[in-house]
């Protein structure tokens, strides 16, 4: 269960870190305790699996990332983890996640691919499709960013 102090805790540390000397000492005390008692309680989060990563968000456009595509499969159901799993493993791949099918649009497995150039993300997307040995699928890619933030409790 999450005490209300630990809602603080994860709402402050979901937003960006300052940059500043000692950011966990301030944190520690915006919330009433001593910056040990803030590092272990984060650490118990890592450990519990409330709290995946701890890290920097880089934008990937500014470190040459220019293109962005979203692939889409269509993948049987029963080997459709499987097939994430091997997808998630790709270093190009930033997000990967199984949806609902819908009457209209086949495809249940989608993967979030940056590069450098389109044609690396084209290859990358046929690279993946030859690895999960699944060949109906689709590379979209984003033409406009209006929006893009982390998750915020």
């Amino acid at each position: 269960m999450i005490s209300e102090l630990d809602k603080k805790i994860i709402s402050i540390i979901s937003g960006d870190l300052q940059l500043i000397d000692q950011p966990f000492q301030r944190i520690a005390s915006k919330v009433g305790i001593s910056e040990q008692k803030l590092l272990g309680l984060i650490r118990s989060y890592r450990q519990d699996g409330t709290m995946r990563k701890f890290s920097a968000v880089l934008n990937h456009r500014k470190v040459g990332f220019k293109y962005n595509a979203m692939a889409v499969w269509n993948i049987p159901e029963d080997l459709a983890e499987k097939a994430g799993d091997l997808i998630s493993a790709s270093s190009y791949v930033s997000h990967c996640y199984l949806r609902a099918r819908t009457e209209d649009w086949n495809y249940n497995l989608y993967a979030m691919i940056h590069g450098k150039t389109k044609i690396e993300c084209l290859r990358e997307a046929e690279r993946l499709a030859v690895e999960i040995g699944f060949f109906d699928y689709k590379v979209l890619f984003s033409t406009q960013e209006f929006k893009k933030i982390g998750v915020r409790y």
